[in-house]
């Protein structure tokens, strides 16, 4: 029997690092799928085998990721499903809901969810979208740490609020991501996550509970995080990421450029989700700035 302390979120906290620790994806597609998620998305059990693998080939060359979503607390069936675009790059980040009637409609919007404006196959999203990740068949800590949250959120940001699939990195849970930014957090109680959700509203990025945005690799995410921190510029889309170099380059919209000294370094092992056999943690970290 896995215990409070012995969870997979419990010993992650003791010492793994949140900065650089979110799932890289420039693109979401999410599609309102009620029940039945299986353990991935994209794994058949939910959209059946071939309309599955057809679409995880097309979010693979669109450079997109498809997550599935619910109402929190108990979804009414709807003859119609909603769907969330978003593409998260800084200065560009767009959010989109249309509705649809079959998830074989994905197989032609997905390819449209790249770089650029937005493709306008429906209504813009003003403001924040909240995906706070659910995902019991994937791991409980999601489940148990992430539906009280999920249900305190809509409490203040109803329509906005949605629970999801597997969000990557269970281990952080409760965990939750910001449309359009990308912008993902872990280890939040309800109370603190409302609080990270309203300065979102006001066009800010909380260092509380931050794992990075999802715009940007591993390296990206801690170096941007590490400079926002020195720097102290709250505002969303302050800072860009070059990843080109051998080492991160973050530079602010005012012009200022610091290269971050990054390393990766091994902690102790201990498993990636309930259940699991333990393996080393291999956090990035921040170990130097410079002001160019």
């Amino acid at each position: 029997m896995t215990t409070a302390a012995s969870t997979c979120s419990a010993l992650s906290a003791v010492d793994e690092p949140l900065p650089g620790t979110t799932a890289t994806a420039p693109g979401y597609v999410c599609l309102e799928f009620p029940s039945a998620w299986g353990r991935d998305v994209l794994d058949g059990t939910a959209l059946g085998a071939e309309l599955a693998a057809e679409l995880s080939a097309r979010a693979d060359a669109a450079g997109v990721r498809i997550m599935f979503i619910r109402r929190p607390g108990r979804d009414v069936p709807r003859p119609t499903k909603t769907v969330l675009l978003a593409r998260t790059e800084p200065g560009n980040a767009w959010c989109e809901r249309l509705e649809i009637t079959d998830p074989a409609e994905l197989l032609d919007i997905v390819p449209r969810v790249v770089a650029g404006p937005p493709p306008r196959l429906g209504e813009a999203v003003s403001g924040p979208t909240v995906l706070v990740c659910a995902h019991g068949k994937r791991d409980q800590c999601c489940a148990v740490l992430g539906r009280p949250v999920a249900s305190a959120l809509k409490e203040e940001f109803s329509d906005a609020v949605w629970e999801c699939s597997h969000t990557g990195g269970h281990r952080f849970a409760p965990s939750m991501i910001l449309l359009p930014t990308g912008y993902s957090y872990g280890r939040l109680d309800a109370e603190q996550s409302v609080e990270v959700v309203r300065a979102a509203v006001r066009g800010e990025v909380p260092a509380l509970g931050a794992r990075g945005r999802s715009t940007w690799g591993a390296a990206g995410q801690v170096a941007e995080l590490a400079v926002r921190g020195a720097v102290g510029d709250l505002s969303i889309d302050a800072f860009t990421v070059d990843e080109t170099g051998t080492e991160p380059l973050v530079r602010h919209r005012d012009g200022r450029e610091w290269r971050v000294d990054v390393e990766v370094r091994e902690l102790s092992e201990r498993p990636a989700s309930c259940g699991a056999a333990p393996k080393p943690v291999r956090p990035v970290v921040a170990t130097k700035l410079t002001q160019l």
